[in-house]
């Protein structure tokens, strides 16, 4: 009995077991579901968020690609409306050009029509006049033979050199007032032409100096630039060129020469030996080399820039750093390169009012004076150099011929020759372009150092103080201390034959000779 009751309440017991795991299993099922949903629902929800993200980022750069096309667009379209302006603009300014021009002719045939009935007038008094001494010289001749019974050849040769006199005199009278009368007219019109290619160019009044000055932080530094036993300021000198004058104006330091390129060259050097504070014969010797690179490099700078001003391509680039030399060239105080480029402009102007080559002009006229920039280092006039070096560098026959012709030396073979040349008068004429005394000065004192570099081991040379002193330094290979002397007596009894000259001048020659080694 007690073995049924246990069989039952196992059963019972299985039966009840069963039941509690299938209800848990049932509630686990359900919390499984439930999760399931709750992650589906959260995975819809989340791409939902997703999807109203990507659509706002895919309509925001929508947007942006839109903005960005009308930005184009509208740059676009002001482009066209710039280059239709400037169109617009050149038109206009090619009629007024065209406008002037014809206003221009109807003068010149208005004044040619007035020059020849001018010149119809003359010949017709002319016809009078002789008409008149026909009939004087008819009366005289019959008088002179009543009275004096002169034989006809003798009456006619005396009424003839009388009236050969007197006509003479009336010829001379009559031409000079016709050539004054043409002149006027030619010049009148000249003058127009002139003015409106001046008024096209402003140019600006050229003031040259032979000093520079170089401001000091204070007045200590003058005493280290001088240096123990003035060391300093001798090598600075001599390696220079260039006079270095310290007075006793506070924080200031003056340098004095002629050539303007040593002088930039020395003021650059000067600059930077302040600024570096290392003031010493071989950093001065350092800084000096680099300064002269610098401005070489400038020069060239100088030559580009001009060529850029005035529209010039296709120029040899050992020509382009010639035309940068003339911004250190002088011509009675002007500045050549200056000078060059409003010359340039006004032969530029003048062939466009004369509808020629604007370009050639301009061309030209910047050559013009090319043979000042190197004509202290080679023989013979600034006009031969210039030739030889536009030939050399393969230039237009055109440009060589108004090099040549600008100062009237060959015969011009072009119009533009002519136009240079009236453009150079232009520009060297007007008020305070130039000096005549600086002009002088530099030439004294450029023939002072050829002077001295004619002898032979001298191996270079610098006027200083004015033209008071020369320096001369000499190759101590080829110049003895013995021979220096002698050397400096020659080159002064030179200067006294060849050269005049205010006051004194001092020669002062120098040997160095150097030994440097390296350890290693």
């Amino acid at each position: 009995m007690n073995s049924i009751i246990t069989i039952i309440l196992a059963i019972a017991t299985l039966f009840i077991g069963l039941l509690i795991g299938y209800g848990l299993q049932k509630r686990a099922y359900a919390i499984k579901v439930k999760s399931a949903k709750d992650e589906a629902t959260s995975i819809m929800n989340d791409a939902k968020r997703n999807a109203e993200t990507l659509k706002k980022e895919t309509l925001l750069q929508a947007q942006k690609e839109a903005y960005h096309y009308r930005n184009q667009i509208e740059d676009e379209l002001k482009q066209r409306r710039d280059t239709i302006s400037m169109q617009e603009n050149r038109l206009a300014a090619r009629e007024d050009t065209i406008d002037r021009k014809d206003i221009s002719l109807d003068q010149r045939e208005k004044q040619i029509r007035q020059n020849e009935q001018q010149v119809n007038d003359l010949k017709a008094a002319m016809a009078q006049r002789k008409q008149s001494a026909d009939e004087l010289v008819t009366q005289q001749e019959e008088k002179l033979h009543q009275i004096a019974q002169l034989s006809k050849e003798d009456a006619e040769q005396l009424i003839l050199t009388k009236l050969s006199d007197e006509l003479r005199h009336e010829r001379a009278n009559l031409i000079q007032q016709n050539q004054e009368q043409i002149d006027n007219a030619v010049d009148k019109h000249a003058k127009n032409l002139l003015v409106q290619a001046i008024q096209k160019g402003a140019a600006e009044t050229v003031a040259e100096t032979t000093v520079s000055v170089v401001n000091l932080p204070n007045d200590e530094m003058k005493g280290r630039i001088i240096g123990r036993e003035g060391r300093n300021i001798r090598s600075f000198e001599a390696l220079t060129g260039i006079d270095l004058i310290i007075d006793d104006t506070p924080e200031v330091v003056v340098l004095s020469g002629f050539d303007p390129i040593r002088r930039e060259i020395a003021k650059r050097s000067l600059e930077k030996l302040i600024e570096d504070g290392r003031i010493h014969p071989a950093r001065i010797e350092e800084i000096v080399d680099k300064s002269r690179k610098d401005v070489n490099d400038d020069i060239y700078q100088a030559g580009e820039h001009a060529l850029i001003e005035l529209g010039i391509h296709n120029m040899h680039p050992d020509l382009i750093k010639i035309v940068g030399r003339l911004n250190y060239r002088t011509s009675y105080g002007q500045n050549v390169l200056n000078h060059s480029i409003e010359v340039a402009q006004l032969a530029g102007n003048l062939a466009a009012e004369l509808d020629l080559d604007e370009q050639l002009a301009k061309r030209a006229g910047l050559l013009h004076d090319i043979g000042k920039a190197i004509d202290h280092e080679l023989e013979g006039s600034h006009v031969e150099i210039g030739v030889e070096l536009t030939t050399k560098y393969h230039e237009p026959k055109v440009v060589i011929n108004a090099i040549a012709s600008h100062h009237g030396d060959v015969e011009p073979t072009s119009f533009i020759a002519l136009l240079v040349q009236a453009a150079d008068t232009i520009s060297s004429a007007r008020p305070g372009a130039r000096s005549e005394s600086l002009e002088n000065y530099v030439r004294r004192l450029e023939k002072l150092e050829a002077i001295a570099n004619n002898f032979d081991g001298v191996k270079q040379t610098f006027a200083i103080q004015a033209g008071r002193e020369i320096r001369v330094m000499v190759s101590p290979e080829e110049v003895s201390d013995d021979e220096i002397v002698i050397l400096s007596h020659e080159i002064r009894q030179t200067i006294e034959d060849q050269l005049e000259y205010p006051g004194n001048i001092k020669v002062t020659v120098i040997r160095e000779k150097r030994a440097i080694d390296y350890a290693k």
